[in-house]
């Protein structure tokens, strides 16, 4: 037996995962269990559920994998600092420290959070490990591979091919010239935070037209016909400052940055849309010399930017690939799994066996709890919950949902991952208009512009959404059209609201489809196919909502409100179903209904907190 654990850290979203003789046993975020989002630090509580997981011991570990090579990134950073003197004291003067105290020490800080592990420690490239982990668990067997990110070591985005068991990079765009960073610059202007706004962006980018597209690429990007491009370092300040644009970029677009939390103006949308053109184009472009290079008929996608879905589903559609298979945990978590499936794979030259499916598990490799530890908490809250066999809880769940009830379901292992797939969801009816307002400013407490993604069930995905037969989307990452024969009549008066209503709230309330709520303005969505051979009772779910209303779709948004990390223990779920105004909660096969709550003064508080937290009423 050989086991692996891989590892990524400090930066941010720190994960461990655990692959034993090939087999992915484990993967998790550290986040989900301290409860800090985005958790940068080492992930100890991570690498310990691995190891239970695996029933393993530190001692019985035999390779630990770390996801990039802290040398060559001190060496990009001394180079930045340097080629922008005097102008990036300031950054250099609160980097520095973190440096000389841990990140140039890395096999210590390591070695100290494992313990008795004593096993020899690699380091890999960064986006090697991005490339690992988007080929190996692929069901292909060969691929051409693109990864693209903010910035590695000096890689900002890296392609190759992926055959068999090994993967090559041969071509790659260095920092400062970075399409991850050049979205995260727009995300920080328009008033969100770099490194998880950038949904938000992209979801703000269809209120809005492509205004300001063309001034992209005169001024900030000198794009390529292969996709590779320069950008012009005058108008932004990540090189040698504390910020993500300078002066320059600001006078361009007409101020200053937008505010957190403040109104969002037209020239934001505006911004949003346009800066999503330019990446589609740009990977359209990339896509297509990959292809002509490699002549590989599929793709496999890593790294931050491959989580942009509405990218990624044009690139499906557009490109001139046949499929494309994308890691679920796109970002730096999913490098702790490529990291450990490079060692296996590449070093100790172990061969894949790709099939049908991918080698994921649909992504729930994180913690479970049984019905005995959701009955041991239940007790212990003194919780009036009722339990159902598997038949009566699938049809009563499904009454609840086709009723109009927000339901929290929490079921099986965790998701591995930003994406809640099943196991950690709040699930809604998507025929009602007013669910997608009310998951957003009730539930979830964020704004209100937001779309929600559809699950759906998977034989009857394309009748719905532009996929073809049989096209699969389990990890809820491309975007595709609600079909035209389930749109429904916009009067004239509706249109105009659609149109230039500088109210988003009014503009996404307009009733566009017979599944309003998970339709955004351009009648996309973010489609999540769900299958029977991963998550059985999500899909049992959703074909007992099917049977009881003529609809294969569900609304799926995960479980945590602005803010929190995703749940992951069924106090969590319980003390965020208290807090909100879910109207039921699923625990296994327990079923809580918010009216046979008593109410209690401090659930109260709690949500009064997080509405004063999120300016919202």
């Amino acid at each position: 037996m050989t086991a692996i654990l891989g590892i990524s850290a400090f930066y941010h979203d720190s994960a461990a995962a655990l692959v034993r003789d090939g087999e992915i046993v484990a993967a998790a975020q550290e986040e989900r269990f301290t409860r800090v989002k985005q958790d940068e630090r080492f992930p100890a509580h991570a690498v310990r559920y691995c190891l239970e997981e695996a029933g393993l011991s530190p001692e019985q570990i035999d390779y630990v994998a770390f996801y990039e090579k802290p040398l060559p990134k001190f060496e990009r950073l001394l180079e930045t600092y340097l080629a922008f003197a005097p102008a990036g004291f300031r950054s250099f003067a609160r980097a520095l420290p973190l440096w000389l105290k841990k990140k140039l020490f890395l096999p210590r800080e390591v070695r100290a959070g494992l313990g008795a592990c004593r096993a020899p420690l690699v380091f890999l490239d960064h986006h090697e490990s991005h490339a690992a982990s988007a080929f190996f668990p692929s069901p292909y067997d060969e691929a051409a591979i693109l990864t693209l990110d903010g910035v590695g070591e000096w890689s900002t985005t890296a392609s190759g091919v992926g055959t068999g068991n090994r993967i090559r990079l041969d071509r790659h765009l260095q920092f400062p010239h970075s399409l991850g960073l050049l979205y995260s610059a727009f995300t920080y202007y328009c008033g969100f935070k770099v490194n998880s706004g950038e949904y938000k962006l992209m979801g703000l980018a269809p209120y809005g037209r492509p205004v300001y597209q063309e001034a992209i690429y005169k001024h900030l990007l000198d794009l390529r016909p292969d996709g590779s491009f320069r950008l012009d370092m005058a108008y932004f300040n990540y090189c040698q400052g504390l910020t993500m644009t300078g002066r320059r970029f600001h006078d361009l677009f007409g101020g200053p940055p937008r505010r957190p939390e403040s109104e969002i103006e037209q020239r934001h949308v505006d911004l949003a849309a346009s800066i999503q053109a330019v990446t589609e184009e740009v990977l359209l472009r990339i896509g297509r010399d990959l292809h002509a290079r490699t002549r590989m008929k599929n793709l496999v996608l890593a790294g931050g930017v491959a989580l942009n879905c509405v990218a990624n589903g044009r690139l499906l559609r557009e490109g001139p690939f046949e499929s494309i298979w994308i890691q679920p945990a796109a970002g730096d978590a999913g490098g702790a799994l490529g990291a450990a499936l490079f060692v296996w794979h590449q070093l100790l030259d172990e061969p894949r066996w790709p099939g049908g499916s991918d080698f994921q598990k649909g992504s729930f490799l994180g913690p479970r709890f049984g019905n005995g530890d959701v009955k041991r908490f239940l007790n212990r809250v003194e919780a009036p919950a009722r339990r159902f066999d598997e038949v009566e809880l699938l049809d009563h769940v499904a009454r609840l949902l086709a009723a109009g009830k927000i339901v929290g379901w929490f079921q099986g292992r965790m998701e591995f991952g930003p994406r809640a797939l099943g196991a950690r969801s709040i699930l809604g009816d998507p025929r009602s208009p007013k669910m997608q307002a009310a998951m957003n400013v009730k539930i979830k407490f964020r704004e209100s512009f937001r779309p929600f993604a559809p699950a759906v069930l998977q034989e009857h995905a394309h009748e719905w959404f532009g996929l073809r037969p049989g096209e699969e989307s389990p990890y809820m990452l491309l975007v595709a059209p609600v079909l035209p024969r389930h749109h429904t009549d916009v009067s004239p008066e509706q249109q105009a609201v659609m149109a230039s209503d500088p109210d988003l709230r009014r503009r996404v309330n307009v009733v566009r489809s017979t599944i309003p709520a998970v339709t955004h303005v351009d009648y996309s969505a973010r489609v999540q196919t769900v299958g029977p051979e991963h998550n059985p009772r999500f899909h049992a779910l959703l074909e007992a909502f099917h049977e009881m209303t003529g609809c294969p779709v569900l609304v799926n948004t995960s479980f945590n409100v602005r803010g929190e990390p995703i749940v992951c223990t069924p106090e969590e779920a319980y003390r965020c179903f208290l807090a909100t105004d879910m109207d039921a909660l699923v625990l296994e096969d327990f079923v809580l209904h918010k009216e046979d709550l008593a109410p209690e003064p401090v659930h109260a508080e709690l949500r009064q907190r997080y509405l004063a937290q999120f300016q919202l009423d």
